[in-house]
Parts: C-alpha cells; structure tokens; sequence
C-alpha cells in the first residue's frame, strides 16, 4: 500500500483503535474471522440475487489492497481469475456477500500469517530485536546527515564544514578589523 488509507471495518472513514474498527497485524485468525464476517458491505445488497456497488464497500477497498491474482487461483479457483471478474458479478447480481467475506478473510490470513510467525519468532528473542531497532537507526541516522550535508551544500549554508568560505570570512573579518571605521578616521584628522 502507498499513501492509501484503509476504512474501518464498520465503513467509517478510517480506522480507530477507540471505534473498534480495526483489523490488526497482531490479531489472531478467529479474531479476523470474525471482524471480516461482521464487516459492513452494500446496505441495498439484501439478497443474494440482488446487484451489489463496490464503490466504497469496506470488503472490496480491503480485496484491492490485498488480493492478487494468485490469491484467485488459490482459493477461487475456476471462479473467478482476478479481482474485475469478482467485480462484475457482485455488480450484476447473484453473488452474496458471505462469498466474497470468505475469500476476504483467505486473502488476509495468507497474507498475515507469515507476519504472525515471524513476530512470534522475535518476540522470543527480545534483544535481538533491540540491535535490529538499534542498527536501523544508525542506517537512518547516517543517511539523513548524508542528505542534510547536500541540502547545506546546496543552499550554501554549510559554514563550518566549507573551507573556502571558512577562509573568506576569516579574511573579511580580520579586513573589518585591521581598517578602523570611517568615523573614527574623521575623529583621528
């Protein structure tokens, strides 16, 4: 995902820890089984024979950010072959919500069960996970002096670690100081 915002799953603008709306990493499969299963879809898709907008329902934003068309051959195999064709026939009518839940949650335990695995491996190793945290931010702290020294060069402001401009000022202001002030050339005649 980039840049993109996932609504809640009661279709709320976007997700809240305090509205309850939220599928999170660290939840387990029963627990986003049922968030899925009690997600709010299209409120006119009564029936299954009824036609369904994807536009704006929480299940569908949630399959574009996470279904491939892997995803399709794996638990859908035959049915459908990507995320338009799943599409199209909700639009049309004749395929239920519950379906298009079930190949929901599918997609998301696939997608977050190996992230559950490997937590539970660091989070039996807590020390390594702090030399990780520790050795990222000398990486990150590295690269931002790197890109700040070009931004000081670039604007010219990166007075302490330039020698000509070291040296321009020294000479300008031992000049200032070795000339007295034009009044106190007046004073001295």
């Amino acid at each position: 995902l980039v840049c993109r915002r996932l609504p809640g799953t009661d279709g709320k603008a976007k997700m809240s820890k305090s509205l309850g709306n939220c599928i999170y990493l660290s939840d387990d499969s029963e627990t986003v089984r049922k968030k899925v299963m009690s997600m709010f879809t299209d409120p006119n898709h009564l029936k299954v024979t009824d036609p369904g907008n994807v536009d704006g329902n929480p299940v569908f934003i949630y399959l574009e950010a996470f279904a491939t068309d892997d995803h399709f051959a794996k638990f859908l195999p035959g049915e459908y072959a990507n995320l338009e064709e799943l599409k199209d026939h909700y639009k049309r009518g004749g395929l239920g919500d519950v379906k298009v839940k079930k190949f929901l949650y599918a997609v998301l335990e696939d997608t977050l069960t190996p992230i559950r695995e490997r937590r539970a491996e660091y989070e039996k190793d807590l020390p390594a996970v702090i030399e990780i945290l520790k050795k990222g931010s000398a990486v990150a702290e590295a690269k931002a002096a790197k890109t700040l020294k070009r931004v000081k060069d670039a604007m010219k402001i990166n007075y302490f670690e330039d020698p000509d401009f070291l040296a321009s000022t020294l000479d300008t202001l031992s000049e200032e100081i070795e000339e007295p002030a034009p009044e106190e050339e007046a004073k001295e005649s």
